[in-house]
């Protein structure tokens, strides 16, 4: 990616800022070429392919001040829709090191997901997307030995596959169990790569449950249960389990391992927040956005970021799920209700994440 060593190209660039204000001379290599800015990171968009009817890989090139990422990190990534700007983080599924510096994400379009329905169905290549740097401690040990167990479902087996094309790559696949979950055949994202690393490494041993078919298993069977994972894996409890994918199963898989007391071997990684169950008369409100002068009524159980989002603002945001705090706004009054746990603040002048609380009545933000 960068021609000349960091440190030459630090002396340039701040040589040649003093006569780019109130610029920067990245500004204007932006407008050459997006890659080598170094005020923001970008990426262009190399190649698509269509892993399913519903997911897509991207092969996106990094610009410069990218760094190497671990495998099972994950990055965010803004993609600009309709004159907003929106965030989302999804996990890397390459391996880290490739020859050609490219790394991919690969992304399930969600209903009623306005990104992910995005990046699969309208992303060409040659578009630049603004990019974050690698992040996440979903990652497999340097130094210890491992006998990894991986339970994924849907696109959770993203950070996953990452994990395991780095072992591919490097020839050295440990003793792995892998136990997948989707709907039909047809659904399983990176199926035949899967295939071929189980024909190829006879210590791969996978898994596949599909959760629709007919067959003779009943619907409770086709989902994570005890009996299957000792069927599976008869040596679970000596192994490390890296989880991935929707909240019923990593709700499951975690009760089994505390129960098993065994929580200390357990890794999760999560793509939303876990959300408390709420009473189903739980009140909603009128939301004022002080700034904006907008209100808008909300139920009580859309997150306020998205009640701000529906509303036409675009206010900052990250992860979505309460850990970045991209999205803090003041609350003006009235009350919030944190979706994980139920929870009311009423506390004015408090600093409410708006991705993961929701209106508890009327109330006012400083956004």
């Amino acid at each position: 990616m960068d021609t000349a060593p960091g440190w030459v190209w630090s002396r340039v660039t701040g040589l040649t800022d003093m006569f780019a204000t109130p610029l920067r001379t990245s500004h204007y290599l932006e407008l050459m070429n997006p890659l080598w800015t170094t005020h923001k990171l970008q990426a262009r968009v190399v190649s698509v392919w269509d892993e399913t009817a519903s997911a897509r890989t991207l092969t996106l090139r990094p610009g410069r001040k990218w760094r190497r990422h671990r495998a099972g990190q994950h990055v965010r990534v803004g993609v600009p829709i309709g004159g907003m700007h929106h965030t989302r983080t999804y996990s890397i599924s390459s391996a880290p090191g490739r020859d050609d510096e490219c790394i991919t994400i690969t992304v399930k379009a969600a209903p009623g997901g306005r990104v992910s329905q995005h990046l699969v169905r309208n992303v060409v290549p040659g578009d630049y997307l603004p990019l974050g740097l690698p992040q996440g401690d979903f990652v497999l040990p340097d130094a210890v030995p491992l006998r990894p167990l991986f339970i994924t479902a849907g696109s959770g087996i993203t950070p996953v596959m990452s994990m395991l094309r780095d072992h591919a790559a490097r020839g050295d696949l440990p003793s792995i169990v892998h136990l997948h979950y989707a709907p039909h055949p047809y659904d399983v994202i990176f199926a035949k790569e899967l295939a071929k690393l189980r024909d190829d490494h006879r210590r791969y041993r996978l898994r596949l449950v599909y959760t629709r078919e007919r067959g003779e298993r009943s619907p409770a069977e086709r989902h994570f249960t005890a009996a299957q994972l000792q069927e599976v894996c008869p040596d679970w409890r000596d192994r490390d389990v890296y989880a991935c994918g929707p909240q019923g199963l990593l709700a499951a898989v975690e009760a089994h391992w505390q129960g098993a007391d065994l929580s200390r071997r357990l890794h999760l990684e999560r793509f939303h927040a876990p959300w408390a169950d709420l009473p189903g008369d739980v009140p909603g409100g009128r939301v004022r956005f002080a700034r904006s002068g907008l209100e808008v009524e909300s139920d009580g159980r859309t997150n306020l970021l998205r009640v701000a989002e529906d509303a036409g603002l675009n206010p900052p945001h990250g992860c979505r799920m309460g850990i970045c705090h991209s999205c803090d706004a003041r609350l003006v009054s009235g009350c919030v209700r944190d979706l994980r746990s139920g929870a009311v603040v009423n506390e004015h002048g408090a600093t409410v994440q708006l991705c993961i609380n929701a209106a508890a009545g009327n109330l006012e933000l400083e956004l």
